[in-house]
């Protein structure tokens, strides 16, 4: 699910080349990431999880329960992030409910096509 628009005036990119990984598995994660340009794979050490593009979000679980990174996500071109840390996280759901709406069926969607 896309989060339309609403990264373009991110306080925080990330500038992540062709080939870079943006985020490991494994990994303990303090931000999620919304695509402002770019394409990024998700994936596990045996499968491709979902190919995300301009305006998707990933890395939510993070903001969410602190949790590890399920996948690695990798730039499949060069691509720009917006970081968003939990307490941007907290205000963008304050601000605009629909936000929350999306990041869940975005993680609800990922979770179902990982088992």
């Amino acid at each position: 699910m896309k989060v339309i628009g609403l990264f373009k005036n991110a306080q925080k990119t990330i500038s992540v080349p062709a080939g870079a990984v943006a985020c490991e598995e494994g990994d303990v994660g303090e931000e999620m990431f919304g695509i402002t340009d770019g394409a990024v794979e998700l994936r596990t050490t045996d499968r491709l999880i979902d190919t995300l593009g301009p305006d998707d979000v990933f890395g939510e679980m993070a903001v969410v329960d602190q949790s590890p990174r399920m996948a690695t996500a990798i730039a499949i071109e060069d691509t720009t992030l917006a970081a968003v840390d939990r307490q941007r996280f907290l205000f963008l759901v304050h601000e605009t409910p629909t936000f929350a709406l999306s990041v869940m069926s975005a993680m609800a969607a990922r979770l179902r096509s990982h088992t």
